[in-house]
This record gives structure tokens, C-alpha cells and sequence, in this order.
């Protein structure tokens, strides 16, 4: 049975994301609020933690996961950003953004795309999970808290949610196969990021999401 954290969405209380962090430090895995979906997520680092989120989304080992950073400059440490890319991030972050990128030794292999070595990485605008990716010190994974996933040959799998389900409903779903549920008081919504491939030598649009009117090239 999951723990459930009360936490404010603009000014989350210190000590609930000090114990967060300390959870998720030693592999829990957690279902939290973003700026896009409700997500199902860990610490990138945390390779037991990792596996059991590909577990519960069943996920194979060669699709590759998405991951939160703090800011811009963080990215450039898991992601080799070049000059056209960077511009691009620096108009649209933070925000609803999914940027697929080039992958650097950094990030582990159970995350990446083994076959492109991209990954994809996003900056949101969400104050719980600024305040956790600062506490913890570590990008978290982030894939939609939907289940099961659909079958797909895409990549990056599309954040697909059920709709009409509130949050109760969603958390005594998980409740059973995540060690945190993170409950701000929002409710679940199917409003997707925008993907960005950035892998290229020209940018292309993967998804029209959440701020896709603002992605000028």
C-alpha cells in the first residue's frame, strides 16, 4: 500500500519533499502530478526502481523512458544540445516540451533508446516537481501514469491517459505497485506534452501537445 504525501501545488512544505527526496533516494517509486499528465516515475539513477517502472507500464528494455530536469543547463548534462536546439529550449522551457535529443554517457542505458542513443528529456513548469528535482539532485523518470499501454511502434510512448477518471480513482489503481502517491488535489487531465525531435539537423515536430502554437522554428 502506497504512502500518500499531501502537498501543496505552489508552495509544496519543505519537510513532505525532503521525505519524498529521502524515499526516493533509496529506489521508491512514486506517482506524482506534472504539468502534462499525472505520472509514474523514480529516480533516474536508481537502476531497481527504473526496472520496476518498466514493469508496471510493462514496457520492454529497448523503449526508451523520459526523464524530468530542473533547467536547461541540466539537460546539457544528460544530452548533447546543439546551437539550434539550445535556442529552441531556452524560448519554450519550462513548459510542456518533450525534446528528443542525443544521449551522453550519463544517461543509463535502461532509460535511452539503444539503437538512436537519444533520449527524451523535459523541463516542466510544476512546482512539486521543480521542488523535488532540486531536493533530490537527480533527473526522475516521468511516463504517463495510463495502464496498460497500448501496443505502439513509436518510441516515445504518447502519454496516452484515460479519460473521466478522477484522481481517487487513479491513485487506489496504483495504490498497490507505487511506495508514494503525490496528492496536490489536482485532478487527472489528458493533456499531453508537445515532442520535440531534436536529433536532427533540423527540429521536427513528433506531437502536437500542450503549447505546440508556440513552437516556431
Amino acid at each position: 500500500m502506497a504512502k500518500i504525501f499531501s502537498v501543496h501545488p505552489e508552495n509544496p512544505q519543505t519537510r513532505r519533499i525532503e521525505e519524498i527526496k529521502a524515499a526516493l533516494a533509496n529506489g521508491a517509486v512514486m506517482l506524482y502530478p506534472t504539468d502534462t499528465v499525472y505520472a509514474i516515475g523514480c529516480d533516474l539513477n536508481a537502476k531497481s526502481a527504473v526496472e520496476r517502472v518498466r514493469k508496471i507500464k510493462q514496457l520492454a528494455n529497448d523503449k526508451p523512458l523520459t526523464f524530468l530536469c530542473p533547467s536547461l543547463s541540466n539537460v546539457a548534462t544528460y544530452a548533447d544540445v546543439s546551437d539550434t536546439a539550445y535556442r529552441l529550449m531556452k524560448r519554450l522551457i519550462p513548459g510542456p516540451y518533450t525534446f528528443l535529443l542525443p544521449a551522453t554517457k550519463l544517461v543509463p542505458r535502461l532509460v535511452q533508446n539503444p539503437k538512436r542513443k537519444t533520449t527524451g528529456i523535459r523541463v516542466p513548469d510544476h512546482g512539486v516537481c521543480s521542488a523535488l528535482l532540486a531536493a533530490l539532485g537527480n533527473p526522475i523518470i516521468s511516463t504517463s501514469a495510463h495502464l496498460p499501454p497500448p501496443e505502439t511502434d513509436d518510441d516515445y510512448w504518447q502519454e496516452e491517459v484515460e479519460q473521466e477518471i478522477t484522481r481517487l480513482e487513479l491513485f487506489e489503481r496504483l495504490d498497490k505497485v507505487v511506495d508514494i502517491i503525490v496528492d496536490t488535489g489536482e485532478e487527472p487531465t489528458d493533456k499531453v506534452s508537445t515532442i520535440l525531435d531534436l536529433t536532427g539537423e533540423e527540429p521536427m515536430m513528433i506531437r502536437q501537445g500542450l503549447g505546440w502554437e508556440n513552437v516556431t522554428w
